[in-house]
């Protein structure tokens, strides 16, 4: 169950990441954005790690503060999960 929950997060993450780069991209040329919405949305559901990762790479939305702690907190408790589901995993 673990490798399940694991890959979930990890294509949520990398998709979280490829989106704040592509938005990043779109806001430099004046292209066509991402909604706020669906950052959030693939942040919340599991994308956590990637939005805060790409937003600090890429140094997308840091200006904002709910977006700063916003993807931050969501990074934690994701992280977290994923800590207590592996634990749960090796030790049950």
């Amino acid at each position: 169950m673990f490798l399940i929950i694991f890959g979930y997060f990890a294509i949520l993450t990398v998709m979280a990441f490829v989106m704040m780069k592509v938005d990043k991209h779109q806001a430099q040329h004046r292209g066509q954005r991402i909604p706020e919405k669906n950052l959030w949305t693939v942040a919340i559901f599991g994308g956590g790690i990637g939005a805060y990762l790409g937003m600090m790479a890429f140094r997308h939305k840091t200006k904002h503060t709910n977006f700063r702690i916003g993807f931050l907190v969501l990074a934690m408790l994701d992280f977290a999960f994923l800590i207590w589901s592996f634990q749960n995993y090796f030790n049950g």
